[in-house]
C-alpha cells in the first residue's frame, strides 16, 4: 500500500536521500530543489514523500496556480532501487486523491509537464486519464484532465 506522508521536518531528510536512475536528471528534479520551491510557494503547495511499507520510495509536489487556476503535479520520482514496482501509479493515484479534496482553491483542471523523451512517465500519465495539451517546451510536453 502507497501512501503520501506531508513532508515535514522529521522526514525532509530522507527525501534528500533518494536518488535517480541514471539518465532520468534529464527528467525531473531532486527533491532539494523542489523543497527549495515548496518553501518559495509555501502558501500554495503541498511536498509529499511517497511511501510504501513505511519506507520513502519517492517523492512529489502538488502546487496549486492561482492565475489559471490548476493544480499542477511537479518534481514526481521513485528512488532508482525502488522503481518498476508499480510505486509511481499508485502514487499518482493517491495524488489525485488529495488534489480532489481541493485543498487550495476550486478547479477542476490538472496539469504536469513530462520529458518528451520519457515513455515510459508519458504512458503512466496516459494510462490515468491525462492527455497531451499541445502546450511544450524544447524537451518537455504539457498533459492535463480533468477532474470531478
Amino acid at each position: 500500500m502507497v501512501e503520501l506522508k506531508a513532508i515535514t521536518e522529521e522526514n525532509f531528510l530522507d527525501a534528500f536521500h533518494l536518488c535517480l536512475a541514471p539518465g532520468q536528471e534529464d527528467f525531473v528534479s531532486h527533491p532539494i530543489r523542489s523543497l527549495a520551491q515548496a518553501y518559495v510557494y509555501r502558501d500554495q503547495c503541498q511536498p509529499f514523500g511517497i511511501y510504501a511499507d513505511g519506507k520513502m520510495v519517492g517523492y512529489v509536489m502538488v502546487i496549486y496556480d492561482y492565475d489559471i487556476p490548476e493544480y499542477d503535479i511537479w518534481h514526481m520520482m521513485i528512488d532508482r532501487a525502488e522503481q518498476g514496482r508499480g510505486f509511481g501509479s499508485e502514487a499518482l493515484n493517491r495524488v489525485m486523491e488529495y488534489i480532489r479534496t481541493k485543498p487550495f482553491g476550486d478547479s477542476d483542471r490538472v496539469a504536469l509537464t513530462c520529458g518528451k523523451n520519457n515513455p515510459v512517465a508519458r504512458k503512466l500519465y496516459e494510462s490515468k486519464g491525462f492527455s497531451p495539451t499541445g502546450s511544450s517546451t524544447d524537451d518537455e510536453i504539457e498533459l492535463a484532465m480533468t477532474v470531478r
